[in-house]
């Protein structure tokens, strides 16, 4: 009977404490090992979570000595990591067919080592050490489920590919560490007066969202398709190119983003790069790290090659910021001078390369350009209805889209100043020096500096300490926007750089 009971709490822990960690799989986008990673952060986030998994596991271990230790190690597994809450403030659990296939095969995993401990008289341990140890069993089941996922992915492919064969749309393909969907609104913007174009929709970048794209919005009519495609390492961009099969290919940007999976920046280029195998135009951003070579390579190849850039005025495209705005120039040649927009300006350049490619006009561009779309919280500027200027940024995680961001906030005339950011993400080692970085160009500008979390509280507080910006911490999101309500007043102005989902801490 006391086995029983140990078990039914064993039970009820699993089934508890997977609602936490199936949302983290969610939110990493089924990625395997993902759950893991995000559980040793959270368990080595600080003191208190290090310290409830030392008793959890240790408890454990000594059930083997006294069975009682199991109603510990449940209760830690419960509890635990603290701030990891098992509902979620910014996202629920989507019950999509795959997360409950996810669960389902968990669930296997657990009962099959359940079963099997239970020969032993070993039940009720195994379920107690699988409520502990549940973010490996969710990542083994991602795992197990990754062929399969494929497979079925495999037919919304076919069929786009289909769909893309018979209406034979000119197709662009745009990638970048940033940039991609800001790019993607632009050539959207400059070509749809003159062709009909689909674009894939917000961040829709990999197989899946781009096979959607495609089967949900094609018709016989459609002129154009630009793509953006995404990565988390190499191949990636290769099996999209072998059915979107762009004739067109942009690559906009490289930078630390997503570096902890792609190892280095040389990587990432080789990655990024992977669009222009079969690509008869490549438009490039000289600028960007290692990708000047990349377009000395392909035109000494034979390939067609557009180089974009923000300095070279030989370049074949070139967006150059003066004191009155943006001068557009292609071959030397003055498209648009004094252009009043806050954009990257290499976006504004491989964009305009893209629409000349495409046969647009270039007195059509030059009227398009001043009326550029802004992507959706990416540097929106916006006006409260108490008067402080908002600047919402909060889909950006790269040093250059942050800094670009600070120097908004900089020009713009208020009274006081204020920073909300949680920092920068998925930098690998190079996170805590741009954190770094970034806190200390910001304290030269901000009067308030609001650190929200704790991810790269530390790194954000070392750089600000070089200015005089008043720092303070806050534990959430909500938190730093109801101090921004409730202190600024008109003529303040806000940057809301980044915002991190609640499974980071």
């Amino acid at each position: 009977m006391t086995n029983f009971i140990y078990l039914a709490v064993g039970l009820a822990a699993i089934f508890i404490s997977s609602l936490r960690w199936l949302r983290v799989a969610q939110r990493e986008h089924y990625l395997p090992r993902s759950t893991c990673t995000f559980a040793l952060r959270w368990w080595r986030s600080d003191r208190e979570n290090m310290a409830i998994f030392v008793i959890g596991f240790g408890a454990l271990l000594l059930s083997l000595i006294s069975a009682s230790g199991l109603l510990v190690t449940a209760f830690a597994a419960l509890i635990a990591p603290r701030g990891l809450t098992i509902r979620g403030r910014t996202s629920k659990l989507a019950w999509t067919r795959r997360l409950k296939t996810v669960m389902v095969t968990s669930t296997f995993c657990i009962a099959s080592v359940i079963v099997a401990a239970s020969f032993a008289d070993y039940g009720p341990h195994a379920a107690v050490a699988a409520a502990l140890l549940l973010p490996a069993f969710v990542d083994l089941a991602l795992w197990i489920l990754m062929p399969i996922e494929s497979a079925l992915a495999d037919k919304y492919v076919k069929e786009a590919s289909n769909t893309l064969n018979r209406v034979n749309p000119i197709r662009v393909a745009v990638t970048g560490s940033y940039g991609k969907t800001t790019i993607k609104g632009y050539v959207y913007h400059l070509v749809a007066t003159t062709k009909s174009v689909i674009a894939s929709p917000a961040s829709f970048n990999n197989s899946a969202g781009l096979s959607r794209a495609v089967n949900e919005n094609f018709s016989s009519a459609t002129e154009v398709f630009v793509a953006e495609m995404g990565a988390y390492g190499p191949g990636e961009i290769r099996a999209l190119c072998e059915w979107v099969k762009p004739s067109i290919s942009i690559l906009a940007s490289i930078g630390p983003v997503h570096l902890e999976r792609f190892g280095s920046l040389d990587n990432t280029v080789k990655s990024k790069a992977e669009i222009f195998e079969n690509s008869d135009i490549a438009i490039i951003n000289i600028d960007a790290y290692g990708l000047e070579s990349v377009a000395t390579g392909l035109s000494e190849s034979g390939s067609k090659v557009i180089r974009c850039s923000a300095f070279d005025k030989s370049a074949d495209v070139c967006v150059l910021a003066t004191g009155n705005g943006l001068d557009i120039l292609l071959n030397g040649e003055l498209l648009l001078s004094a252009l009043k927009f806050d954009g990257a300006p290499t976006n504004i350049a491989c964009s305009v390369a893209t629409a000349h490619a495409l046969g647009v006009e270039l007195a059509t561009i030059a009227q398009l350009l001043p009326t550029l779309p802004v992507a959706e919280h990416r540097k929106q500027i916006d006006v409260s209805p108490s008067g402080v200027t908002v600047i919402d940024d909060t889909y950006n995680s790269n040093p250059a889209g942050a800094n670009a961001a600070l120097e908004t906030l900089s020009s713009l005339d208020a009274a006081r100043k204020v920073l909300v950011t949680p920092g920068m993400v998925e930098l690998g080692k190079l996170q805590g020096i741009e954190n770094r970085k970034f806190g200390e160009s910001a304290a030269q500008i901000v009067d308030d500096f609001l650190v929200v979390g704790r991810t790269n509280r530390a790194a954000l507080e070392m750089g600000a300490r070089a200015g005089n910006a008043r720092l303070l911490h806050m534990e959430t999101r909500n938190e730093a926007v109801a101090w921004v309500r409730n202190t600024l007043v008109a003529g303040d102005a806000v940057l809301y750089e980044n915002d991190l989902p609640d499974h980071y801490f």
